[in-house]
Formats: C-alpha cells, sequence, structure tokens
C-alpha cells in the first residue's frame, strides 16, 4: 500500500520537474549525441570515416550529451545551450561518420530546436485543455438554449 501511494507522489513530482524545463529536447539532444558515440564504434567496413578523424570525433558527440544533461538540469541558460548544440551536431556531420549516419544528427538539430523555443513562462497544457473543454461546452450550452 505505501508502495503505491510513493509511485503516485513520484509521477505528479517528475511532471512538474519535466514541466519547468525543455525536457524532450535536453533528452533528444543528449541521445543524439550517445547515438553519435556509438556510431564511432562500428566496423571499418561499415563506418565513413570523412573529415578530420581523432579528438574532434569524440569530443562533438560528448558535448552534445553534455549540452543536452546541462539543458535538463540548468534551463536557465538554455537559449546558449541550445545554439551550442545545434553548432556542435552540425560539426558532427563532417567529424563523426555523418552525424551518426544521419540519426544523430537528426536527434540533436530536433532537440536543440526545441529547446531554444520552449516558454518557460507557457501554462501547462492540462490547463489548457481544460479551458478549451470549457469554451466547447459553453458553445454548445448556448447553441441548445438559442433553438
Amino acid at each position: 500500500m505505501s508502495d503505491n501511494l510513493s509511485r503516485q507522489g513520484m509521477r505528479p513530482a517528475l511532471r512538474r520537474w519535466r514541466a519547468g524545463r525543455p525536457f524532450w529536447g535536453g533528452l533528444l539532444l543528449a541521445l543524439g549525441g550517445a547515438e553519435i558515440l556509438l556510431t564511432e564504434k562500428v566496423s571499418l567496413k561499415v563506418a565513413m570515416h570523412i573529415g578530420m578523424q581523432g579528438m574532434t570525433g569524440y569530443l562533438l558527440p560528448v558535448l552534445m550529451v553534455l549540452l543536452g544533461l546541462l539543458i535538463l538540469f540548468s534551463p536557465s541558460q538554455r537559449l546558449f545551450y541550445s545554439i551550442v548544440g545545434v553548432l556542435c551536431t552540425l560539426g558532427s556531420w563532417l567529424t563523426s561518420n555523418l552525424g551518426g549516419f544521419f540519426v544523430g544528427l537528426l536527434l540533436g538539430v530536433v532537440g536543440s530546436c526545441l529547446t531554444f523555443g520552449w516558454l518557460p513562462d507557457q501554462e501547462p497544457r492540462s490547463e489548457r485543455r481544460r479551458r478549451k473543454r470549457e469554451a466547447k461546452s459553453a458553445t454548445k450550452t448556448e447553441l441548445q438554449h438559442q433553438a
């Protein structure tokens, strides 16, 4: 019973934490960096070694993962992190197997764009949905009274 209550307490707390930061943007940017790091380790038959190899091929994906985590845990600097994140992501196209065979590149660019477009003072979706439902039901009742 207490285990069930603790889960019920954790879920709203996690929702509030996620609502206060660009969660999906930071997560996608970190996942994109992790995917690019994983493609660095593929066999030489599969890998397309284009551009500068060595330290830069590993540095940019590590920076992407770091920036994704910084976006999650320090959302006040999200604009700077997202701009640096998209630059690192685009740079990985040249240094890291075409940006992790385009998968990590797409994840990083989408995550950075989501972070850049996130607004902290926006009301939660549940509140917007509730207001929309109330407006729709009010319109229906007005139409029924007119008929």
